[in-house]
């Protein structure tokens, strides 16, 4: 089946002198109805599933690994609060969660670290608050943005705008306590917790004391804050790294003692003690010393620039990627792979500086970043040019974009997801949902010199004629973040414009948005498809 190819309609758009040519204009509609528009976007989805037809068994044998790793029927670590403990349930072969609570039998007893929920015939019964999976019926989509319990009394015949709200749990965000606060922080790109002793009531507060850290066992982690009750002097947080599945601890902030309260199952045979985590330094262009979490399993990786490697990144919005655990990743590196985040400028990781360094009139450095990181690992013996993936989703899909255009010889395959690739066109047009508050990262184009500086790295605008690797792009047709026509006229200048015979394959979820599917489950195909096609493009699939 040969590739598809769009047809070329010229839209000429002038703005400072300057005339842009999109021939692919055509492409957006926004009732998402125009059947032209659909045609071809069914055909790239026919040439998709063909040119990976041959790898659709070991794509569903990769699907059914990472979801054999889950635990389906589980319990998140409950919380205490008030009278009741509160937890999350899943249930074998539901994609969604029920959330939950169960009565504290002993009230009296003040919160302890040594806490445990009791289940069983003789426990308190469990009350279902929210089963997501009675919600999410008849949608293609659904998440909770937030939960909160209300209690309200309703005189039963009396108008409802009379009701009172007996009880609301507050937000909390985990930093003062009645006796203590506690201080979120990053050093050297990591983050760290520090407890500080406030004094008694009615003392004055003359500067905090000497703070306690708390430790960590991984050189490379990331840290959450989890909801905690203010009069107590339990600290809750998650924990995570590379190599170490999500964690929640009870940190008792007058003793220093954390109690492991749960660590996420992994089924199959997981073991962290086979598993290398490492923090490394790539220097950019300009000097500046950019940080990289690498993961890999022990006796599996030699360091002698033989090994396949898969870099992600995403530097915009002040996001921290931190190196955190996600099950699916066993799927490559337990097949030889090397796993590595690029913390690039435009991101958090290091402070404000480092965000304020990668966007606007600095965007750039973002790209040469993420470089410079491709560069390091080739040089250290990571991997080689031949076996170098890369992968970034949304902004992170317009970093893979704007690398491919300066340096599509450094890496064998490309998975660029949602990804904002026609900035300029896009930051143009106010009428596109999110547009204008999003000249704050960007730059407003309707400024001379910002359109140029954005058009000097806008995706769609700087493919030209020369070697591309092999590249996946995704998409999702009812997408409000990045319209789905943006990697649709990525993808079809692409194959009009490379001179390469290398894969270029074009994915559009005909139901989905910008963050995939919602489903537990279901979100693991594209985990799968995404390790599948890298796969198919190193020749790692066995007879293949």
């Amino acid at each position: 089946m040969k590739p598809p190819v769009a047809k070329k309609v010229k839209h000429e758009m002038a703005l400072f002198d300057d005339v842009r040519i999109d021939n692919y204009y055509w492409l957006r509609d926004d009732s998402r109805t125009n059947p032209e528009v659909l045609s071809h976007i069914n055909q790239e989805n026919s040439y998709t599933d063909s040119i990976m037809s041959g790898t659709k068994k070991f794509e569903d044998e990769m699907y059914a690994e990472i979801r054999g790793r889950i635990k389906e029927d589980d319990v998140s670590a409950p919380k205490r609060k008030g009278q009741y403990y509160y937890y999350k349930r899943t249930l074998d072969g539901k994609e969604y969660a029920q959330h939950c609570r169960r009565l504290v039998p002993n009230n009296g007893a003040p919160p302890s670290v040594f806490d445990v929920m009791r289940d069983g015939p003789d426990a308190p019964p469990e009350h279902v608050i929210l089963d997501e999976n009675i919600k999410a019926q008849g949608h293609d989509y659904y998440s909770i943005g937030a939960f909160k319990v209300l209690v309200w009394a309703h005189n039963l015949g009396s108008d409802q705008s009379s009701d009172q709200c007996l009880y609301h749990e507050k937000d909390d965000d985990m930093q003062p306590f009645a006796d203590h606060l506690v201080l979120y922080e990053r050093e050297n790109g990591l983050p760290k917790i520090t407890v500080y002793g406030l004094p008694e009531v009615g003392e004055a507060i003359n500067g905090l004391k000497a703070g306690r850290n708390v430790d960590f066992i991984d050189p490379i982690y990331s840290v959450d804050p989890e909801e905690s009750e203010f009069s107590t002097s339990i600290l809750r947080f998650s924990y995570s790294s590379m190599k170490t599945p999500n964690s929640v601890y009870d940190y008792d902030m007058n003793t220093g003692v954390s109690v492991l309260k749960k660590i996420d199952p992994v089924l199959g045979g997981f073991d962290a003690k086979n598993y290398v985590t490492e923090r490394k330094w790539a220097v950019a262009s300009d000097g500046t010393q950019i940080p990289l979490s690498i993961f890999y399993k022990k006796d599996l990786v030699k360091l002698d620039g033989l090994s396949s490697l898969l870099l992600y990144g995403y530097g915009s919005y002040e996001v921290c990627i931190d190196p955190t655990f996600k099950a699916s990743r066993l799927s490559l590196v337990d097949r030889g792979f090397i796993f590595a985040i690029a913390h690039i400028r435009g991101g958090g990781e290091m402070g404000r500086k480092w965000y304020e360094n990668g966007k606007l009139l600095k965007k750039n450095n973002t790209f040469t970043d993420f470089i410079a990181c491709a560069e390091y690992l080739i040089g250290s013996q990571y991997c080689s040019k031949e076996k170098l993936c890369i992968e970034g989703r949304s902004a992170g899909g317009l970093l893979i974009g704007a690398v491919l255009n300066m340096r599509p010889d450094l890496f064998k395959a490309a998975v660029a997801g949602v990804p904002f690739v026609d900035v300029v066109t896009t930051m143009l047009d106010p009428t596109i949902p999110l547009t204008t508050s999003e000249w704050e990262e960007w730059g407003d184009p309707r400024k001379e010199e910002f359109y140029f500086y954005m058009k000097s790295y806008s995706c769609v605008d700087n493919i030209k004629p020369q070697n591309y690797p092999n590249i996946l792009v995704t998409a999702g047709l009812n997408d409000p973040r990045v319209l789905y026509s943006e990697p649709a006229k990525f993808v079809a200048k692409l194959r009009e414009m490379k001179t390469d015979k290398n894969i270029l394959l074009f994915k559009c979820e005909l139901g989905a948005g910008h963050f995939s599917k919602s489903g537990r489950f279901e979100r693991l195909r594209e985990d799968a498809l995404t390790y599948t096609f890298i796969f198919k493009v190193l020749g790692m699939i066995p007879g293949n």
